[in-house]
Parts: C-alpha cells; structure tokens; sequence
C-alpha cells in the first residue's frame, strides 16, 4: 500500500478502544494489539522515534492495517487473544503452552457425587489442582476411595438396586448404586473428601496408618506395603506446604525476563497453601511493549484454565483491565500483589531468579527451533519457488486395507510447527476399492470446498498443501486444484523413497539437502500425516470387528447378529440395553436376551 494512503488510514482511525491488526504485503497478520484509544496506539508505530528492534523490524513489514471497534477495553483484550490464537502473527508473544496438567474433580451435581481425574476444567463441579511435578492424581483417588469410600464409577444410580461391584467388597465404595449407604451418610464422607483434597492431610494419613498396621499383624505384608506407599505419598504432598503460609491460599507467581529478542516465564502454583510444581516457558519476545507482552501472556494462558483468588507478580500491567477481564471469565475478580517482603516476596524471588536462569538456558534452544520451523518455511519458500511463505501448511494422507475402512488425514503446521488442533479426519464416502489417488480427491475436494464460505473461520485457507507421494498423487490433485480454481494455494508432493519434492512449475524433482532443516520439515509433516491416519484407520478398524465378540454368545448366528446391529448400531449400545430393550431385535427371545446381559455384565 502507497505511504500516503496509509497516511489518510490513520487519520480515519476512531477515538474508541478496539483490536488493531497489522498486515503485510501478501496480506498475512503479522501482529494483533488491543488499543484504549484506538487512534493513539495504532499512529504510535508509524511516528519517528526510538523504538525497540522487534517493533522497527514488524513497523518495516507493515503493508497495511485494519481494526475492529470494541464497546469496552475488556472486550478489546478478549479479542485480541481470540485472535492471535486464530493467526498466530509473528511479531505477538504466542505462549506455546502445549501441556494440560490434570485436576481432580469432585462431581458435586450430582445426588452421590463421584470422583475422578480430568485436564478440562468446566463450571460444573469442584476441582483440586493442577498437580504436576511427579505428583500421581490416580494415587490420590485411590486415597480418597480407600479412606472415605467414595464411588469412582460413572454408574446410573435409580430407584432399583444394583449388584455392589468389586470395589464395595474391597471396602472402597459405600455402593450408594446398590442402595448399601443413605444420602446423608455419604454426603458425610463426601465433604471428609473435599477437606482432605483442600490439603489436610492429617485424617487421611492416621486412617491409612491403622489399616497399614492391621493388614502388618494380619501377615497380609503386600497389602501393607500398598498403605505405607500411600502413607508417603500423602507425606511428600505436606512436605511442599509452605509452613508460612496460611492454608487458604490459592495463587500462581508469575515471573518475567527478557533480553529484547526472547523471553522466559516462570510460574509457580500455589493451592491451598501448598507449592503444586512449577512451570517455565521459553519463547520470542513480542514486538509489543513489555507490559502489553505480559498481559497477553496472562490471557492466553488462562484462556482455557481456571484463574486462581491471587496473582503475585511485579509486571506493571493494568490491574483494573484484567480484573474485570477475569470478572467477565469466572464470575469474580482476583487480587493482585506485588509483595515487597515476607514469604510472597520470597516466591516471587525465587520466581524472577528461576525466569532469569531459563532465558539464559533456552536462547540456544530457541534459535535452533527457529531454524527448524520459521527458518526453514523460509528456505522452503525460497528452495520450491512457492508463492508465498507457507505459514499455515496442510498434509494429507490415505489409510486402508485392501479398499476397506478407507480413511484420510489433513495435518496442519503453522509456522514450522505442529499445530494439533487444527488436524482433521476424513471417512471416505464415494470412493469403490482400493483407489488412493480418488480418495485424496474426495478428501481435497470436501476440504477446499470450505474455502469462502461461513466455514472458513475454522478451516482457514492455506499457503501449501503437501501430499505424500509422488508425480501420480500430484497429478490426481492437481485436477481437483483446477476444477475448484485454487491456483493461489502451492502444491507439492513428496515422495518417501528418495525424499524428492514434486512441484506444478517442473516435471524434475527438487533434491534437497538430507541436512538441511527444511527438509526435515517437510519430512515431519508428511510422517505426522501418515500416523495421524493409520491411528484413525486402527481405531475404526477395530470398532468395526468389535462386532465379532457377538460370536461368542451362545445362540447367536449370523441372522441374530445382523438383526442387533441393525437395531442398536453399536456393540456399545447393545451392551448398555436391557433385556427388555434386546427382545425387542428380531429373533431374540427372553432367554437369549437374558444370557447377552449376563455375558457383557461378566466381561
């Protein structure tokens, strides 16, 4: 775009808070802001000072900028995460937060709550966690199932009993399922639980002990040994409370370091008093300022995670901003500290020294990730002569036996690096027998159709579409890429036997170095593909022969097998029906019925 149209851009901009997104010269979102004043912070980049080295590199790139309006600054900053999640821009901090720590969870709704291990946490229960370093939340189940009794089962419990389980004879579960407990002596043992996951561990550990010394003088020594390992597990968990801290709380510290080009976090998660573990996070500095950098950081993290009462940190981000943010995400406020002395200055400390130590660790590891991911989608641009930079990069690949159960896989990499999220699978539907150049048709085609419709928010348009194969499989896509008028998106194939590269602009391969990174990318995405697929292909394959199990029933042939699959569709349906609901396939009479019951209730 002409500077001086960029000019009267600017001068157009409103006096209202919003989300600015800055593009280059192929129209590619390189950097999402959030503005109080629109028109200040956007005009800000373009005035002649003094600016920081990322934010002259990303202000160089700069081809042209749009915006969206916000009734609120709180709006404006839930936006830009939004969008920098959806584009990924090369100048933002993007926190690569690929780990999903796991929370116990209390299933208070429901009328005899249960308890297990999730990593989603929803508004519908009470969770404990996160707990990561090397803490075993099924340990601590078991805790709960062996000390106060409560169910870990997703049973139906109604008006009629059912046959107590296992775990009732082990003395693990009060059974309320076969009406063995009433309501108020479980919600008795229910709340012992939530005391004891709220970090008293005292009760917990004096029942262990007894039972611990009785199965020790009853000569049952395994069993024993099983309560002393739970006895020190319980004992590791106390040793990391903080003895200064009171046990109401719950907060994460937060500490920040960076050089200017890249940037280390360190986080430490305190619940209930209790230091959970610790987290670091190595990653490109943001062309943004620091305290801008660091507010996206918070939000992307807790996008998907619950915010804690208490934030500990020295960053001078707007307070008032992400307080209301975080009114407006958990129903409720969080105080923020920034502690001068006693043990939160300490942590914080400890926090800083931990951030300082990672980014002086990591910058190595950083620039050798850039070279295997931004670099080398620019190498490959360059090497490939494609059109554009392959930010957003698709592979895809065909899996099935003989023509049977035919699947297919669309892997997705932004900027170099897997991005799981967006990985699709595809049933084929009108493709007879074992054809893999017709299958990739049919997958493309249902893919690329999505292409300028409403659906193109979650399926966005792709740079470079890598096929696993050779000149054969290029050529078959190469038709669907006409018939639907694509020829803005490169096409490569790459083939395995001698990891050559296929493009539209030759009929010679392109050899490149084994060595060389971009290479290699290429080879990720293309055997990501191909595991993607076969994964799909054996989960189904196998749902699929699941059906012989029903051979094994006595009285069931082929007609009777046919005959309840044709009414239930699934063995998982057949095995949750009641015999009732079984008499009702043709030819299965009571007896039958009542002999499938049984047999998938013993297996």
């Amino acid at each position: 775009m002409a500077e001086s149209v960029l000019r009267e851009k600017l001068k157009l901009l409103p006096d209202a808070p919003g989300v600015y997104i800055m593009l280059d010269r192929e129209g590619t979102v390189i950097y999402v802001g959030k503005a109080r004043v629109l028109k200040n912070r956007v005009r800000q980049y373009f005035h002649s000072t003094e600016k920081p080295e990322k934010v002259r590199a990303m202000v160089e790139m700069i081809d042209d900028f749009s915006y969206i309006v916000t009734p609120s600054e709180v709006d404006a900053l839930a936006l830009e995460n939004n969008l920098i999640k959806k584009y990924k821009p090369k100048y933002n901090i993007l926190l690569k937060d690929d780990k999903t720590y796991p929370y116990i969870k209390v299933h208070t709704r429901e009328e005899f709550p249960r308890i297990s291990v999730t990593r989603r946490v929803k508004n519908d229960g009470k969770y404990f966690g996160p707990f990561m370093g090397g803490v075993n939340c099924k340990e601590i189940v078991d805790v709960v199932a062996r000390v106060y009794q409560l169910r870990t089962c997703g049973v139906a419990i109604g008006e009629k009993p059912k046959k107590p389980c296992l775990d009732h004879h082990l003395g693990r579960c009060l059974a309320p399922c076969a009406h063995m407990c009433t309501r108020e002596e479980y919600a008795v043992r229910v709340e012992q639980a939530l005391s004891f996951l709220g970090g008293n561990y005292e009760e917990a550990e004096a029942v262990l002990t007894e039972k611990m010394r009785k199965f020790a003088e009853e000569e049952q020594f395994e069993l024993a040994l099983e309560y002393r390992d739970k006895i020190r597990m319980l004992s590791k968990l106390g040793r990391r409370r903080i003895t200064s801290m009171p046990r109401n709380v719950d907060a994460d510290v937060w500490a920040y370091d960076t050089n200017g080009l890249y940037a280390a976090i360190s986080l430490l998660v305190i619940r209930k008093g209790v230091m959970q573990g610790s987290l670091n996070f190595a990653l490109d500095a943001g062309a943004g300022e620091r305290a801008e950098a660091f507010m996206s950081v918070l939000t992307q993290y807790y996008a998907g995670k619950p915010i804690p009462r208490e934030l500990i940190l020295e960053e001078p981000i707007d307070d008032a901003l992400f307080i209301s943010y975080c009114r407006g995400k958990e129903g409720r406020g969080v105080e923020i500290t920034r502690p001068k002395f006693g043990v939160k200055r300490e942590l914080l400390d400890m926090g800083a020294r931990n951030a300082a130590e990672y980014l002086e660790k990591s910058v190595s590891a950083i620039e050798h990730r850039n070279d295997m991911t931004v670099r080398a989608c620019e190498k490959l641009q360059e090497i490939l002569h494609l059109k554009h930079y392959p930010k957003r990069m698709e592979c895809y690949d065909i899996s099935d036996i003989s023509g049977v159960d035919k699947v297919g896989s669309m892997v997705v990499f932004t900027d170099g690096e897997a991005d799981k999220y967006e990985y699709r699978r595809f049933r084929i539907k009108t493709v007879e027998g074992a054809n893999d150049f017709a299958s990739l048709q049919e997958v493309l085609r249902r893919r690329l159709a999505k292409l300028g419709t409403e659906d193109e928010a979650r399926f966005p348009r792709p740079q470079l579409i890598v096929i696993d194969g050779g000149k054969g499989q290029l050529s078959a896509v190469r038709e669907t890429f006409e018939e639907m008028g694509m020829s803005d998106i490169d096409l490569i194939a790459l083939a395995k036997q001698e990891e050559e590269a296929f493009t539209l602009f030759s009929d010679e391969s392109v050899r490149i170095d084994r060595r060389d990174y971009a290479l290699k990318t290429l080879q990720r995405i293309r055997d990501e593909a191909h595991r993607f697929a076969v994964t799909y292909f054996r989960n189904i394959h196998s749902k699929r022969n699941l059906a012989s199990v029903l051979d094994e029933i006595e009285g069931i042939g082929k007609q009777k097998k046919q005959a309840l699959m044709e009414k239930f569709g699934t063995i998982g349906r057949i095995m949750e029906a009641s015999e009732e609901e079984l008499q009702g396939a043709a030819g299965i009479g009571r007896e039958l019925a009542a002999r499938i019951k049984k047999y998938f209730e013993e297996l």
